[in-house]
């Protein structure tokens, strides 16, 4: 599903650039390079959102869930 957005953003974009060429508006950084350029970088940096949160949560949940059974097994006692 991710690959499905990039995709569909990097189509986006070069639709884009099709229109400014089309209605005579054009930048000299804004090509095809650039956009497949772009779309990697945006890909890249969701894995990496993703993965710094999965690590986060890990980290954290495990903690919580270490604090509660400690906490359980002395009001056994």
């Amino acid at each position: 599903m991710k690959k499905d957005i990039f995709t569909l953003l990097g189509g986006f974009l070069t639709a884009l650039l099709f229109f400014f060429g089309t209605i005579g508006v054009s930048f000299d950084w804004f090509t095809t390079e650039s956009i497949n350029a772009f779309v990697i970088v945006v890909s890249a940096f969701a894995a990496l959102v993703v993965n710094v949160y999965a690590v986060w949560k890990n980290t954290h949940v495990g903690m919580r869930v270490k604090q509660w059974l400690r906490k359980r097994e002395s009001n056994k006692k």
